[in-house]
């Protein structure tokens, strides 16, 4: 059985609940309307479907439009060898949604990360605290409206204290000889 048998098999399960499976250089995706639902549809893609190995979760920002973020599970059977994708949206306003740790332990790390860099909140995760940031930290670093250049820091020798300047934008470097860091012009002087 192939992906998007296994993905029509979802879609008969829980009906309008789920959007047509979409396929894109072999790989199959699936949309869960309703993001309360996920850890429901998880669970049978993993117990009926033996898609037993959570690859990853990620978020996308879709900044300036409603619903604000796409959180996208991946996931693969390693007895069939077939790979889902599960997409579903969540707004702004509501910046949460189910945990899926009961599904699959290494959902863990996937959501904590998650809610340290995007902000969004997985309910019933029993230890969701930053991963990567600070306890404390204000900010959410791969959101959108985030700088790039990253803002300043009251932690001094933990952080960069004043952002770090683009001259020209985040990947900009020079052609030509030499290595990286001489073609970057973003280099700080270790002086400052």
């Amino acid at each position: 059985m192939n992906s998007l048998e296994q993905a029509q098999k979802i879609k008969v399960r829980f009906g309008d609940l789920i959007s047509e499976p979409a396929e894109f250089r072999s790989e199959v995706t699936l949309k869960v309307a309703d993001a309360e639902k996920i850890p429901e549809v998880c669970r049978y893609a993993k117990s009926d479907l033996d898609f037993n190995y959570l690859v990853d979760i990620s978020s996308v920002d879709n900044y300036g439009d409603d619903p604000r973020w796409t959180v996208v599970y991946h996931l693969r059977g390693l007895r069939h060898g077939c790979e889902l994708r599960l997409k579903t949206d969540v707004s702004e306003e509501k910046s949460e949604l189910p945990s899926v740790i009961d599904v699959w332990n290494t959902a863990n790390w996937h959501e904590r990360e998650i809610y340290d860099m995007m902000g969004i909140r997985f309910r019933g995760h029993p230890d969701l605290r930053r991963i990567l940031m600070w306890e404390g930290y204000p900010y959410f670093p791969l959101r959108k409206d985030f700088p790039l250049a990253g803002k300043p820091s009251e932690l001094p020798g933990i952080a960069f204290t004043k952002p770090a300047p683009l001259e020209g934008g985040p990947f900009v470097t020079v052609a030509g000889s030499g290595d990286a860091t001489n073609r970057e012009p973003r280099v700080r002087n270790p002086e400052e």
